[in-house]
């Protein structure tokens, strides 16, 4: 596994969980400090499921010191963005904030990070059948919210 690709999925994950850039660099380092300082490594994948909980939890920690505040601005690479892909993530951005938290923990593990359903069982502790019936609801869930929003599949 490649640690670099690691970290990066590591910090969107925590990013996508507190909403602060800093805090979430803060949390995946003390993610892969925590996860090494225990012996481990990045093998091929069986090692994975416990460097996410860590990061969840730090992350739940500090949610429980500060709540994290919502996005509300479209951010800074959207003034440079010419195209419109922007307003097509603002969108999917809003969809997502309507769904469910685990909901949307579920979509980010298995599509943004592309994590496979086996170590999002052992990080969610949800069973195998229960995760893609989770995830096939979440998806039928933002396919509605992007059509509320004006988008067809």
């Amino acid at each position: 596994m490649d640690l670099e690709e690691q970290y990066d999925k590591i910090f969107r994950y925590c990013y996508f969980k507190i909403y602060d850039k800093q805090m979430a660099q803060d949390i995946t380092q003390e993610t892969f400090l925590r996860f090494y300082s225990r012996g481990l490594k990045l093998d091929s994948g069986g090692n994975l499921p416990y460097l996410y909980t860590i990061a969840r939890n730090l992350c739940v920690d500090e949610f429980r010191k500060k709540p994290a505040a919502c996005l509300d601005d479209i951010g800074e690479e959207a003034a440079c963005d010419t195209s419109g892909e922007w307003i097509d993530r603002l969108a999917l951005r809003s969809a997502m904030s309507r769904l469910p938290p685990e909901e949307r923990e579920l979509l980010f593990l298995r599509y943004v990070n592309e994590i496979s359903v086996a170590p999002i069982c052992r990080i969610t502790g949800i069973s195998r059948f229960a995760v893609y019936r989770r995830l096939s609801k979440a998806v039928k869930h933002l396919k509605d919210e992007l059509r509320k929003e004006g988008f067809s599949e």
